[in-house]
């Protein structure tokens, strides 16, 4: 497995990838993604992960934001933005290699804990982040739960 920077010549498979059916509400199509890393391109972290060849996956990761202002201009975050997987991919530990790669990048950037969210319902990856280590912070971002896995030492 590995990633990829998104290129002009992987783009459209890119733009191709689908989760499974009733999915959908769970993760943003990767064509969004794209468009919010490059209008966040200070912050956004965009990449294909491939297994040989194959491309099985989305993930973007968001790097330094501000994240509540008001509550506390200090509070800067890094983690997980999207994460998809494609369909016939899932269930491959395509996801954890994901979620290990952006907590590599956060932990070389200095970062001490990554953030995720995730919608609150059932089928959703709830129980997938928290197998991971992430717990909830007990803030919703956009109605959902913001989760936090603190990085080893």
């Amino acid at each position: 497995m590995r990633l990829e920077t998104v290129t002009p010549e992987n783009y459209e498979a890119a733009l191709a990838l689908s989760v499974r059916p009733g999915q959908e509400d769970l993760v943003a199509p990767v064509v969004k993604s794209l468009a919010e890393a490059y209008v966040f391109g200070d912050h956004a972290w965009p990449r294909l992960i491939y297994d040989g060849e194959r491309l099985v996956g989305f993930l973007m990761a968001f790097l330094d934001i501000q994240w509540n202002a008001r509550a506390d201009p200090a509070d800067r975050r890094s983690g997980l933005w999207r994460l998809s997987i494609a369909a016939d991919a899932q269930g491959g530990g395509y996801g954890r290699f994901a979620v290990d790669a952006v907590c590599a990048e956060i932990r070389a950037r200095g970062g001490s804990r990554v953030f995720v969210t995730w919608k609150p319902r059932d089928g959703g990856p709830e129980g997938f982040y928290l197998k991971l280590g992430f717990r909830p912070t007990g803030e919703l971002s956009g109605g959902e739960v913001v989760g936090v896995l603190d990085l080893p030492r």
